[in-house]
């Protein structure tokens, strides 16, 4: 298993509507991956659950919203990263 937290660069960036976002986590632990809109509002949930250490891969679909910046961040009980991403339609 991993020995430290890290969120990935999302792939593709720029997408059109689907993109994957890659994370690993050391500990056993609560874990939210969510995505926010460049104002900050929170538009998706893509993880908020218990997870063992691992590797993990989640796919976000963006088909029905705009063209623009999102963000999306990691948060667990000890760790917290945000990236940014891009989606052109």
């Amino acid at each position: 298993s991993p020995s430290l937290y890290s969120l990935g660069q999302n792939y593709p960036n720029p997408f059109n509507p689907m993109t994957k976002l890659k994370f690993e986590i050391p500990n056993s632990g609560f874990v939210k991956l969510k995505v926010y809109d460049v104002l900050g509002r929170e538009v998706a949930v893509l993880v908020n659950e218990q997870l063992n250490p691992g590797t993990f891969e989640v796919d976000w679909n963006a088909l029905n919203y705009p063209s623009g910046v999102y963000f999306y961040k990691i948060e667990t009980d000890d760790f917290a990263e945000s990236k940014k991403m891009v989606l052109v339609k």
